[in-house]
C-alpha cells in the first residue's frame, strides 16, 4: 500500500479555528480568547486612559466651554452660539485670518516646490550627498525658539541681513537703506502701488498684502520647514523604480520631461501628505508670532491661535475662555475645509501608485 505524502495528511487536516459558544443566541468567545483579550486591553489600558482624559476629555470640555461665558475664576454661563457669533464679527480675529490666508498660500507652494527641488538635487549619487542632506535638514531639528531668536539678531536694523545688502549695494556703487524687518507694516501691494505713486487706503488694509514683517517670518518658517518635506520626498524618491526613467530616456525623454511625467506623477501620494502637513501648520503658527511681534506691527502678524492664546488666558485683559474656545473650533472646521479641498484636486488618481 502506497504511503500517504506529506501534501495528502495536511490536505486531510481541518484548520482549527477558535470555538464559539452560542448562549441566547449570541455567539461569544471562548475562555481562552476572552483572557487574550482581557489580557491585551490591560496592556493598553494606560493608553486609552490617557487618550480618554486628555483628548477626548479635553476636547468635549473645550466644546462645552465655547458655548459658556467662562473666565477661569468663576462657574460657566451658557450663552448658546454667542462666542461664535462674536467670532465672525470680532475685527482682530477677522484679521487674524486674511493674515493666515496670505501665509498659506505664499509659504505652502514655495516649501513644498523648495523641499522637492532639493530631494531631487541629494537623490543624485555624488560624492558627498550625505554631507549636504545633514546640513540641509539640521535647521529642523533644531529648536523653533532658538531658530527664532537666531533670526531676531539677523533681522534687526543693524543685523546681518541689512549688513549683507549694505555690502551688497556698495559693490555697485550705490546705498542700501536699511529696513526694519520686525517693525515695518507696510504690505507688499501697498508698496508696489507706493513704487508707481499710488497707495492703498486704511480701510482696504485686506488688499495691501502680507507686510514686510509677515514675509520676513514666512522666510525663516520656509528656511526651518521645508529641509522636513526634503526628507520625506528623498525617501520616496529612492522608492521610484530606475526602470521608468530608463524607458522614459529611451523614449527621447529630457531630463526636465522625466521629472514632469515620471518624478511628479510617482510622489502624488508624497505631496499629498506634505501640502496638508505644511497647510495644517502654517494655519497654527504661533511660536514665531509670539517671540519676534507680538502680533504687530499694527496687526500685520496676528495670527488665530496667538490671538486664542492671548484670549483664552487674558494676557491683554479679562481671560474669555468660552470666546477663546469658540475661535479654536471655528479655525479647526477652516482647516478641515482646506484638506478635504486640498485631498480633492491632489489625491485624484494616487491610487494608481
Amino acid at each position: 500500500m502506497a504511503a500517504t505524502t506529506e501534501p495528502q495528511q495536511n490536505a486531510g487536516r481541518r484548520l482549527r479555528l477558535p470555538r464559539l459558544r452560542r448562549d441566547g443566541g449570541r455567539a461569544s468567545l471562548g475562555p481562552a480568547a476572552k483572557k487574550e483579550a482581557l489580557t491585551a486591553y490591560f496592556f493598553i489600558a494606560p493608553y486609552l486612559l490617557i487618550t480618554l482624559v486628555f483628548t477626548v476629555g479635553v476636547i468635549a470640555f473645550a466644546i462645552y466651554v465655547s458655548f459658556t461665558d467662562f473666565n477661569l475664576f468663576t462657574a460657566p454661563e451658557w450663552t448658546g452660539f454667542d462666542n461664535y457669533t462674536k467670532a465672525l464679527g470680532d475685527q482682530k480675529f477677522i484679521r487674524s485670518l486674511v493674515n493666515v490666508f496670505w501665509y498659506v498660500i505664499i509659504v505652502v507652494p514655495i516649501q513644498t516646490a523648495l523641499a522637492l527641488l532639493l530631494a531631487s538635487l541629494l537623490n543624485v549619487k555624488v560624492r558627498g550627498s550625505r554631507f549636504f542632506r545633514t546640513i540641509f535638514y539640521a535647521p529642523s531639528v533644531t529648536s523653533s525658539v532658538v531658530i527664532t531668536m537666531i533670526f531676531f539678531w539677523l533681522y534687526l536694523k543693524t543685523g546681518f541681513i541689512n549688513l549683507a545688502f549694505t555690502k551688497l549695494w556698495a559693490a555697485f556703487g550705490a546705498e542700501w537703506e536699511a529696513i526694519n524687518w520686525l517693525n515695518n507694516p507696510t504690505g507688499l501691494f501697498q508698496g508696489i502701488a507706493q513704487a508707481f505713486g499710488g497707495d492703498i487706503s486704511s480701510d482696504l488694509w485686506y488688499l495691501r498684502g502680507p507686510s514686510v514683517t509677515w514675509m520676513a517670518i514666512m522666510f525663516q518658517n520656509i528656511f526651518t520647514t521645508a529641509p522636513t518635506f526634503m526628507i520625506m520626498f528623498l525617501a520616496a524618491l529612492q522608492d521610484v523604480p530606475p526602470g521608468l526613467y530608463e524607458a522614459a530616456s529611451i523614449d527621447g525623454a529630457t531630463k526636465w520631461q522625466q521629472f514632469r511625467h515620471v518624478t511628479v506623477p510617482m510622489l502624488r501620494p508624497v505631496i499629498l501628505l506634505v501640502v496638508v502637513l505644511g497647510t495644517i501648520g502654517t494655519w497654527q503658527i504661533f511660536d514665531q508670532v509670539k517671540i519676534l511681534t507680538a502680533g504687530g506691527p499694527l496687526d500685520t502678524t496676528l495670527t488665530p491661535v496667538y490671538l486664542i492664546f492671548t484670549e483664552g488666558l487674558g494676557t491683554l485683559g479679562p481671560p474669555r475662555m468660552g470666546f477663546a474656545s469658540a475661535m479654536a473650533f471655528l479655525l479647526a472646521a477652516i482647516i478641515f475645509v482646506f484638506t478635504l479641498i486640498q485631498r480633492r484636486y491632489i489625491e485624484r488618481g494616487t491610487e494608481m501608485y
